[in-house]
């Protein structure tokens, strides 16, 4: 199994797409091919703006975010049996891409997984803090362990500074334009799959006992697990060997329900 950066599984593999955190590309998924084990294709999502796709222009709004990624995974969502992961800011842009994907008539996942993010109608400091100065946002990020290490690494002109924290700036404004819809009748409300919430131990943002609020953001079966680890958790080893085993059991059921 490889890492690829678009497509969906073939032979009757599962593909998992996964969306990585506010900030960053899909590095913290480098060693999920290997960790979820057989029958699944890990499918890595990195948003405009980084890695691969460092020189092209960030989104910061849902209609940017879907013309960006919904044709790509319409079209992967035909092909075979898929479920998607995402993680802090990543988890926001799954959920509005689950909704898309009914919406545009497409094949249903066989569940949306979240991990480490609060559900939409829960308000965070963070996320409002996206246009203030940096003297506001910067303690923020620091709580949430964001920031690089040294008493001067994140000095306004130094590298992190100059190519970091404009990302995230702009990956909040997303996370607010997702929130936002969410809880707008047209474009948001529940999805009709089932929901697998997983919270790190010690995370100080999205704290275990806050994410149980994911059940009124699901008509289906919503399970809570709290893994080992702070807010950035997705590159531990526990997280990828769960999903990959929720994508073998949901596949399993599915194909029983199939034959009934």
């Amino acid at each position: 199994m490889s890492l690829t950066d678009a497509g969906g599984a073939g032979g009757g593999r599962i593909a998992l797409h996964c969306l990585a955190h506010a900030g960053a590309g899909v590095a913290s998924y480098r060693r999920w091919p290997t960790a979820v084990g057989p029958g699944i294709d890990v499918v890595a999502l990195p948003l405009p703006g980084r890695e691969g796709r460092r020189r092209e222009p960030r989104v910061t709004d849902r209609a940017a975010l879907l013309t960006d990624l919904l044709p790509g995974l319409v079209k992967a969502a035909h092909t075979g049996p898929y479920a998607l992961y995402g993680h802090s800011l990543g988890a926001l842009v799954a959920y509005t891409l689950t909704r898309a994907l009914a919406c545009a008539g497409a094949p249903a996942p066989l569940f949306l997984a979240v991990g480490a993010c609060l559900p939409p109608h829960v308000a965070t400091a963070l996320v409002a803090a996206a246009d203030q100065p940096d003297e506001q946002l910067l303690p923020l990020l620091g709580h949430l362990g964001s920031l690089p290490k040294g008493p001067t690494a994140a000095a306004p002109g130094g590298l992190w500074h100059r190519t970091v924290l404009p990302v995230l700036r702009d990956d909040l404004r997303l996370a607010r334009s997702l929130r936002e819809a969410a809880l707008d009748p047209v474009t948001g409300g529940h999805v009709d799959v089932p929901v697998l919430v997983f919270a790190g131990r010690d995370d100080p943002l999205a704290a275990p006992a806050s994410l149980g609020d994911w059940r009124q953001w699901a008509t289906g079966p919503v399970e809570v697990r709290t893994v080992a680890g702070d807010h950035f958790f997705a590159g531990a080893p526990d997280l990828p060997r769960l999903v990959g085993q929720a994508c073998r059991d949901h596949m399993v059921a599915s194909a029983a329900g199939g034959a009934r």
